[in-house]
C-alpha cells in the first residue's frame, strides 16, 4: 500500500425529510445563490422543500445549468453572483448542477478576475466561497469529493479540475430518486460502477480492505439495477443507489491504491463532441480499455470475475477476458449502447477524439503507459457493433 493522507470533511446529512434541516447548516448571515438545472426540482417536490427551509434567508436564485454544464451558462451564474455579492452557494439538483457551481464558487473567490474557463484550462483555481448540495440525482459523487467537470460549447472542449476546498455540507434524500427518467438512471449506473473500477481495476494486491470496499460496492450496484432501471426500487433500494454513487468517489476507496482514469479522459471527449450523457460513454469505453490494455489488467480482471460475477473456471487470460464481457453485458442490460456503432457515433468522431490526445500528449492509466496510439486502439475497439 502507497503512503497517503485522508480527509473529508463534507458533512453528509442522509434521509427522508432531511431537506428541513437546509436552514440550520447555512451559516447566520449568509447571501446564497442556489443553483438549479432545468426544472425537475419543481415538479418532484424538491423546490418547495429548499424554498421552506430558506425562508428568512437572503438568497437568489440561478437556473438554467445543464448536463455536462458549459462555461457559457456559468459565466453568467458568477455575473449574478458579482451584482449580488453572494458568499455562499447551494447546488439543488444533480452533479452537473453541482459541478458547474464548484467552478462558480471558485471565480467568486477573492474577486476572482479570470475568466471562468482559464480556472478550468489551467486547473489552477486560486479558492472558493464556501458550497453545499441538496442532491437529487446520484452518478457523480460531486456532493463529497472536491472534483469538477466542465464544457465548453465554443471550445467542444470538456475538462476537469480539483477544487482546494470540499462541500462544507451535502443533503441526500432518496425520496428525491423517485421520479428519475429511466435514461438517467441507467446513465447514473454506469457512471458509478466506472468511478468505482477506475480506483479498483490497477494492480492487485495493493491493500485487501480497499479491494473488499470496492466489489462491496460494485455488487452492490448489480444487486439493485434491476430494480432501479424496472421502476421497481424499494426504499432500501434507493438508498443504497444515493448512498454507493455517494462512496464511490468521496476518495474513500483510493487510499493507498493507484488509479487509473483514462476511461473517463476518453469519455469527456466523447460528450465534448456529440453531447452524449457521461455515462452512457463509460459503458462504451470501459470494455473496450479493457480488452486493449488485457496484458496490465489480468490480474486484476481475474480476481473481479471471481469475487464479483463468480467466474472460476479457464485459464487465467480466458477468465480475464470473460470478466469484460460479464461487465460489458451488466451495461447493455442497463439498456445503454457498449459500441460506438450501436450509438450512431460516425467514424470522423473516432479521428477527432484521436487527434485530440495526440495534441495533448497526455499519458493515461496508473502506469502513465496508454498513449495516444493507445487510445486510437480503444477507439477502434469500442467501434464495431456485436454480433
Amino acid at each position: 500500500m502507497q503512503n497517503f493522507t485522508f480527509c473529508n470533511p463534507t458533512k453528509l446529512i442522509f434521509g427522508r425529510g432531511m431537506i428541513a434541516s437546509l436552514a440550520d447548516e447555512i451559516p447566520q448571515g449568509s447571501r446564497v445563490l442556489v443553483t438549479f438545472g432545468g426544472g425537475s426540482v419543481r415538479r418532484n417536490g424538491v423546490y418547495d422543500q429548499v424554498s421552506a427551509a430558506l425562508t428568512g434567508i437572503d438568497h437568489v436564485e440561478f437556473w438554467g445549468i445543464e448536463s455536462n454544464p458549459k462555461v457559457e451558462t456559468l459565466r453568467r451564474a458568477v455575473e449574478l453572483g458579482k451584482r449580488k455579492k453572494v458568499n455562499f452557494i447551494l447546488a439543488v439538483g444533480g452533479g452537473s448542477v453541482l459541478d458547474g457551481s464548484k467552478l462558480i464558487a471558485c471565480a467568486l473567490f477573492d474577486r476572482e478576475t479570470r475568466d471562468p474557463w482559464e480556472i478550468v484550462r489551467t486547473r489552477r483555481p486560486r479558492g472558493a466561497i464556501p458550497y453545499a448540495s441538496v442532491m437529487t440525482l446520484p452518478a457523480t459523487g460531486s456532493e463529497m469529493n472536491a472534483y469538477s467537470v466542465v464544457s465548453s460549447l465554443e471550445l467542444e472542449e470538456k475538462l476537469s479540475f480539483t477544487l482546494p476546498d470540499f462541500p462544507r455540507f451535502s443533503i441526500l434524500d432518496p425520496d428525491c430518486c423517485r421520479s428519475l427518467p429511466p435514461a438517467q438512471v441507467a446513465a447514473s449506473l454506469a457512471d458509478i460502477t466506472a468511478h468505482v473500477l477506475e480506483q479498483y481495476m490497477t494492480s492487485p494486491g495493493q491493500s485487501r480492505p480497499m479491494d473488499r470496499w470496492a466489489e462491496g460496492l460494485l455488487l452492490t450496484v448489480i444487486d439493485i439495477a434491476p430494480m432501479l432501471v424496472e421502476g421497481r426500487a424499494d426504499d432500501a433500494a434507493l438508498a443504497d443507489y444515493m448512498l454507493t454513487a455517494t462512496l464511490a468517489l468521496n476518495n474513500m476507496i483510493a487510499m493507498g491504491v493507484s488509479e487509473d482514469w483514462a476511461t473517463h479522459s476518453i469519455g469527456h471527449e466523447l460528450t465534448a463532441f456529440t453531447g452524449m450523457a457521461h455515462g452512457a460513454t463509460l459503458a462504451i469505453f470501459y470494455p473496450a480499455l479493457l480488452r486493449v490494455m488485457i496484458d496490465e489488467k489480468e490480474a486484476k480482471l481475474v480476481q473481479f470475475g471471481e469475487r464479483v460475477f463468480g467466474i472460476t473456471e479457464g485459464t487465467t487470460r480466458e477468465r480475464a477476458l470473460a470478466a469484460v464481457g460479464r461487465l460489458e453485458d451488466f451495461f447493455a442490460s442497463l439498456g445503454l449502447p457498449t459500441r460506438l456503432a450501436e450509438a450512431g457515433i460516425g467514424e470522423e468522431v473516432d479521428r477527432r477524439i484521436a487527434e485530440r490526445f495526440r495534441e495533448r500528449g497526455w499519458k493515461l492509466g496508473e502506469n502513465r503507459t496508454i498513449l495516444p496510439d493507445d487510445v486510437a486502439r480503444i477507439l477502434a475497439a469500442a467501434r464495431p457493433a456485436k454480433h
